[in-house]
């Protein structure tokens, strides 16, 4: 776009909807030869494998892992496709969402030049990957009720702001982006929206997974660390475009998912009706710690939640902290982010520690 076509009043360059994909990739990244592995290059099948300088001997565990994992992942892709409802070249796995993450700043973002939009308060990653990258960063709150202050995203965008990103259900608030916002935003943001659905398991509203056909521009995160209970094995989860996947897996470290993460991972699919129950009983828990905690005068707000956790608006949060803590009970002060004055952030625990919290706080109280 020229000087030409700048807003006089504005200083700023119109957009209209989404920009093609592969114009807001780094030019460095459109020009880049990956790093190719021996089993890369390597197709068919091979009773010898003497191309990747491995232990031909095994390894020193029961289970061998001597050899080098498959860089895509792709029984693990094939099992999640299943589940997920959508094919497994469209998805990538990630070394935790982080990952995910950090891979949209170096592809998308020039350091210095380029910048992305984020809604404070949400999940910290995001500022501190583009602080790594060295990338602008545009806070646009969002509203007294948590929710995306719409115009005033499309009013931060300028020609170089490459990435908006959308926590929902959001951490640490709890609550759902009103879906007609998010759609609003997918339609006239002029660069990639990342839309992070790591609490989507306990979430009332639908994935955006099924919104990928429709919108170029989307990429959609979950993890396997919440409902799945699997945070040790750190595995993001990324739906996109099979043109943003290839950028991915073109920039991506040849084997950045371990064979004993995909193994264990492709273990724990197999047992959704496990998951299911656990996600049933954080609902039934959730909503009788959201009962007990309305109970007690220094609690003035218990913010409704779609998550595994509670944002909880106290007299005094970090006392209450401290006093928590103390007691060997830990919980997440929130106090310090915007709109979270004296906030504490609850995880719901089993009934056990849910209850041993109560008692507790009886104790404070």
């Amino acid at each position: 776009m020229s000087n030409k076509d700048t807003n006089p009043q504005t200083g700023k360059q119109p957009f209209i909807g989404p920009r093609d994909i592969i114009a807001l990739v780094r030019e460095n990244i459109l020009n880049l030869t990956p790093y190719s592995s021996a089993r890369h290059e390597f197709t068919g099948k091979a009773s010898v494998l003497l191309d990747a300088n491995e232990n031909a001997y095994g390894s020193p565990l029961e289970d061998n892992f001597n050899r080098y994992p498959d860089p895509y992942q792709w029984q693990l892709k094939f099992q999640l496709a299943k589940i997920k409802g959508v094919p497994a070249e469209n998805i990538f796995v990630g070394n935790g969402s982080d990952e995910v993450i950090d891979l949209a700043y170096r592809i998308f973002c020039d350091p210095v030049k380029d910048n992305v939009i984020i809604c404070p308060p949400t999940y910290g990653m995001y500022e501190v990957s583009a602080n790594i990258n060295n990338v602008g960063i545009k806070k646009v709150n969002l509203t007294s009720e948590f929710q995306l202050d719409v115009q005033g995203i499309l009013d931060a965008v300028d020609a170089n702001t490459k990435l908006l990103f959308i926590c929902s259900p959001n951490n640490p608030t709890g609550n759902n982006m009103n879906r007609a916002d998010v759609e609003t935003l997918l339609n006239n943001f002029p660069g990639v929206i990342l839309i992070d659905e790591a609490y989507i398991n306990y979430s009332r509203q639908k994935t955006f997974i099924q919104e990928l056909t429709e919108y170029p521009n989307l990429i959609v995160m979950q993890t396997l660390s919440k409902a799945w209970g699997l945070a040790a094995l750190r595995l993001g989860l990324c739906f996109a475009s099979l043109e943003i996947i290839d950028l991915f897996n073109k920039v991506k470290p040849p084997y950045n998912i371990n064979e004993a993460s995909q193994e264990l991972a492709l273990e724990a699919l197999a047992n959704t009706e496990q998951v299911n129950n656990w996600i049933k009983e954080v609902v039934t828990q959730k909503t009788a710690l959201t009962k007990e905690l309305g109970k007690f005068s220094f609690v003035e707000k218990v913010h409704t939640s779609d998550a595994n956790f509670l944002l909880v608006k106290v007299k005094d949060a970090t006392r209450l902290y401290d006093f928590l803590a103390k007691h060997e009970i830990v919980v997440r002060n929130r106090t310090r982010d915007v709109l979270c004055e004296n906030c504490l952030r609850i995880t719901l625990g089993t009934p056990e520690e849910n209850l041993q919290l109560i008692n507790l706080l009886k104790r404070y109280a």
